[in-house]
């Protein structure tokens, strides 16, 4: 089936990420399709004054607007998936201590009214050395760990997901054949199932907690935006950005790169270095066989070497 026509508006010009990655399947293409009346209603509805779409997200339309009363925000209209559910629900409970805060929310339309990041620099472009931005980055998650957890039921369990992952990589594993190392996968499901389980304490995680998701702002030097939120171990978060600042893969031997960084990073939030290799291990072996699942069997090649070399770090 064809590719919806963006329609002919500035507001949502053909180039837009959001109309290739969500024009590949038919829940994308109806949600496509009812977008420009979605963004008009609320436009109308919170009196907003729309500017030009940002060139960004795969499943959200995202714009700066002007509020009423001449103040600056952001509006997000995401495709209604699992992993954008409960996002409305943590910007909430994190009160804008250390994420962006949220000024209204429609949870039928998934759409969320933000506060917006000026200058908004992403934190993996900012000149500060590695060391230093991954402190400033581990604050911010300080800061939202600190919060009191939301009402049973209203986001999801880092326990409950993983164990969901536990089972797909097994049967991924199973069905697909990669040739990927069978005692590192089966480490990476056990690691998904038992590391959940033995939590010390249990917070709003991030969820998607990598560096182009902490962007610059005026009221704090540096705020988290775009969670996909559960409630967990602590320990689940930090690896995007353990992963994406400096590139540590990229360093001739990436171990004593991590080992350090993990070490900062866990000092930093009180926590466990090798809890948190741990749970980079497990991740990983996850992106690893949804890269094969996903037709790219050579890139979950790469991510079970990552694996590897993480599990070795947390000595398990």
């Amino acid at each position: 089936m064809a590719r919806p026509a963006p329609p002919n508006d500035d507001l949502f010009p053909p180039g837009l990420p959001v109309y290739a990655a969500m024009g590949r399947t038919a829940s994308g293409r109806a949600w496509l399709d009812g977008l420009p009346a979605t963004v008009h209603a609320l436009q109308e509805e919170w009196d907003l004054r729309l500017g030009a779409p940002l060139h960004g997200g795969s499943c959200s339309w995202v714009a700066p607007v002007e509020l009423p009363d001449g103040g600056e925000a952001v509006l997000k209209v995401t495709w209604p998936h699992r992993e954008a559910a409960g996002e409305s629900v943590a910007l909430r409970a994190w009160d804008g201590d250390g994420a962006v805060r949220l000024l209204r929310h429609d949870r039928e339309r998934y759409a969320l009214l933000v506060e917006r990041c000026t200058p908004g620099e992403q934190l993996d472009d900012s000149p500060l050395p590695p060391a230093e931005r991954l402190l400033l980055a581990a604050g911010l998650l300080r800061g939202l760990w600190s919060a009191p957890a939301p009402p049973d039921g209203e986001l999801e369990r880092v326990a409950d997901v993983c164990a969901e992952w536990a089972d797909t990589v097994e049967e991924r594993m199973a069905r697909l054949r990669p040739g990927y190392d069978p005692g590192l996968v089966r480490l990476g499901a056990r690691l998904l199932r038992e590391l959940p389980a033995t939590a010390t304490r249990e917070v709003v995680v991030h969820g998607d907690f990598n560096p182009g998701n902490v962007l610059s702002a005026r009221r704090r030097p540096w705020l988290a935006i775009d969670p996909k939120p559960m409630i967990g171990d602590p320990g689940y978060d930090p690896w995007p950005l353990l992963e994406q600042i400096d590139a540590p893969f990229e360093h001739p031997d990436p171990r004593p790169v991590l080992r350090d960084r993990f070490a900062l990073v866990a000092d930093a939030l009180d926590e466990d270095p090798a809890r948190l290799s741990a749970w980079a291990a497990a991740r990983t072996v996850e992106n690893a066989l949804w890269c094969a699942d996903h037709g790219d069997v050579p890139g979950g090649v790469e991510e079970m070497e990552v694996a590897g070399v993480l599990a070795l770090l947390a000595g398990v």
